[in-house]
């Protein structure tokens, strides 16, 4: 068996997480999707918060976090929306396990997942909105993407449980090491907050930490709900994830950048 080539993982991740087209080749397996997820996250979070400045400098604040917004669904063909919407259709409801899994995969959204779909959309575009005004808040928009690949990194963590199923919760369980999603964390961690104090001070540092720490604990309540209801994590589970980890992020560093 031939060793994996170094660039194999990043490119695999890319052609998941990603509307950029990669050889054939390189998007056969699904072992790095989840690891180098963060890495993706980062460069589709520069690429959002560049088209909220640019939206925000041409318009206005509230046009650049809606495009910034469109241009992220667009990149991700709205991969995560689309988990969030599943996700809510299923948890929302009172119904059993095997129905919950059963309307998630139907693939159709019901009035659970429109609505949690448009309230998380409104409230992320007035939070990047109110961030676009300030000195330095288009990193939130960055750190807020970034932070919602360290989320979907987390179910890779051996031990989690998939629920019945989810091929792609089977096919990305284990592959993330705790080590190395610490490495990603603290890399993600330190290049928002030294960002942060270079461009608008201590305080903004704080700040952005601390909402993306608001946001990875947000996720994880996700998590620990989509576990007791349907057994463990799926694709459109982690897609909710970072949705909400993202949202988060946007209103705790609104709320407190200075």
């Amino acid at each position: 068996m031939s060793a994996r080539r170094p660039w194999a993982g990043p490119l695999e991740s890319v052609a998941l997480l990603t509307v950029v087209r990669v050889p054939a080749a390189a998007a056969a397996s699904t072992r790095g999707v989840l690891p180098w997820a963060p890495l993706v996250g980062l460069a589709l979070g520069g690429g959002a918060a560049g088209v909220g400045v640019l939206g925000a400098h041409l318009v206005s604040p509230l046009a650049g976090a809606v495009a910034a917004l469109a241009a992220l669904a667009a990149l991700t063909r709205a991969l995560h929306l689309d988990g969030l919407a599943d996700t809510a259709d299923g948890l929302g409801p009172l119904r059993g396990r095997e129905r919950a899994l059963q309307v998630m995969h139907q693939g159709d959204v019901g009035p659970f997942g429109v609505v949690t779909l448009v309230l998380t959309l409104l409230v992320q575009a007035a939070a990047g909105a109110a961030l676009l005004e300030r000195d330095g808040g288009w990193l939130a928009l960055w750190t807020a993407v970034a932070v919602a690949r360290l989320a979907m990194a987390r179910t890779g963590l051996p031990g989690v449980p998939t629920a019945a199923g989810s091929e792609l919760g089977r096919a990305v369980a284990g592959t993330v090491s705790a080590p190395w999603l610490a490495a990603w964390v603290l890399t993600v961690g330190v290049l928002a907050g030294a960002a942060a104090w270079l461009v608008a001070g201590p305080g903004a540092a704080a700040a952005l930490v601390g909402a993306s720490a608001a946001g990875l604990l947000a996720a994880e309540g996700v998590r620990v709900r989509a576990t007791a209801r349907l057994g463990g994590i799926t694709g459109d589970v982690m897609g909710a994830m970072g949705e909400a980890a993202a949202t988060v992020v946007l209103v705790v560093a609104a709320a407190s950048l200075p």
